[in-house]
């Protein structure tokens, strides 16, 4: 089965952690379900299924304990695949580097949503290589590594991105990340309808029906965490059908 959008790309998340790939549940970080020793052998792995893009997210930059941009580099020289990387970004100087160093879009969350300026300059120098991320929680979008509320619902945030020159946005659900409990359909469907720019998924997703139903809906792609690296979602049948 193809779905009715024939880029829809399933990408699977490499988030780097004290040198390791860890999956974390619910987004915290005292909660590591997955650690794997080699990010780089994780990542190749992927590519050799037949995926043809990776989310790469720094965590510890984004928590500020530490930094992988090496690594990133790394990354970015032996994959031969697009590369979206995110994770404190929070300079033009940071955002430069990983752009430069091999990152097809870079993905901006806790600047983008409290600096509108720093948002604008940034899309006017790269444009269409940012990915602004709206990490959500029932609704309203969250700052700070998911640690606090922003104060805006995230339809009212989309609907002012739209005059903007981005590479799309990435909504993560983060009460459903990492649980393997399914996504919110209806959450989906709202986001969706409050942008114009290609949307990536992310929280929840967990079967082959989840990625055809954001096929459908018309989101761009869904970024998979847990239920590929628990073996819920079959990585061959989604590299298959989705990779790209």
């Amino acid at each position: 089965m193809t779905g009715s959008n024939q880029s829809f790309r399933a990408i699977p998340a490499v988030d780097l952690k004290g040198g390791r790939c860890v999956q974390l549940v619910g987004g915290r970080p005292e909660e590591e379900r997955v650690s794997l020793p080699d990010p780089l052998e994780v990542a190749a792995g992927w590519v050799e299924k037949g995926f043809r893009t990776l989310h790469v997210v720094d965590l510890d930059a984004a928590l500020g304990t530490g930094d992988h941009r090496d690594l990133i580099g790394t990354l970015a020289r032996e994959l031969t695949v697009d590369l979206q990387v995110g994770g404190g970004i929070r300079d033009a100087a940071r955002a430069g580097e990983l752009l430069e160093s091999g990152a097809r879009r870079i993905i901006v969350g806790t600047r983008a949503v409290e600096d509108r300026g720093w948002l604008e300059d940034l899309a006017a120098r790269w444009p269409h290589r940012v990915v602004v991320a709206a990490d959500i929680r029932n609704g309203a979008v969250l700052r700070k590594g998911w640690t606090e509320s922003a104060g805006v619902q995230v339809g009212e945030f989309l609907e002012g991105l739209g005059a903007l020159p981005l590479a799309g946005v990435l909504c993560t659900d983060v009460g459903r990340e990492g649980q393997l409990q399914g996504m919110d359909r209806e959450g989906v469907e709202e986001v969706l309808g409050h942008t114009s720019h290609p949307v990536w998924i992310s929280g929840g997703v967990t079967t082959m029906d989840d990625l055809r139903f954001l096929d459908e809906a018309g989101a761009v792609g869904a970024v998979l965490g847990m239920a590929l690296y628990t073996g819920a979602l079959d990585a061959n049948q989604v590299a298959e059908e989705f990779g790209g």
